[in-house]
């Protein structure tokens, strides 16, 4: 099977597909991203934090990371992840994101396997990311798989950090 991080779609069940974003898949990510903070009593912030999204293929493609999204069968965007190179051996998690009704079938685990793969391969030696504390399932999730919790400046939304140094990932949880 080809990684979608390629570029190339990687089919995950019948119905699911990851594939590279385009700027034209904008609104939808936005329309996915922003529900789902809201769902959590968070706040969109477009002119700041969540300005990489106003040109997904330059601020990710471009800079030497990737964004991709996560389809259905009827070419929905239900969700998304994002691998910001912050410089040559640290990236940044952004924007990893399921629609409600994709939760609790393990699409959260696979996409983040994906993506700390891909971000070894691009020859990232660390991986950090910035969360809330009310996304308890996705803390979970990273605490899993090995990330551990850091002190650091915050975006506005965020009052969490997690570091993972790659080569030292959990397949458990």
């Amino acid at each position: 099977m080809a990684s979608a991080f390629e570029g190339s779609e990687d089919r995950i069940a019948e119905d699911l597909i990851f594939r590279s974003a385009v700027n034209a898949d904008r609104d939808a990510v936005r329309e996915l991203i922003f529900g789902v903070l809201r769902e959590y009593g968070l706040v969109p912030d477009p002119e700041g934090i969540d300005s990489d999204l106003d040109d997904i293929e330059a601020s990710y493609i471009s800079s030497g990371g990737l964004f991709n999204v996560l389809e259905d069968g009827t070419g929905n965007v239900v969700g998304t992840v994002g691998l910001f190179p912050v410089d040559e051996k640290t990236v940044e998690l952004r924007k990893m994101y399921l629609d409600q009704r994709m939760r609790g079938r393990g699409l959260g685990k696979a996409t983040l396997q994906r993506a700390v793969g891909r971000a070894a391969e691009l020859g990232f030696e660390q991986i950090i990311l910035e969360t809330a504390s009310v996304l308890k399932e996705a803390i979970g999730l990273y605490s899993s798989f090995g990330f551990k919790e850091c002190e650091g400046a915050h975006a506005d939304r965020c009052d969490r950090a997690f570091y993972l140094e790659l080569g030292a990932t959990s397949d458990e949880g």
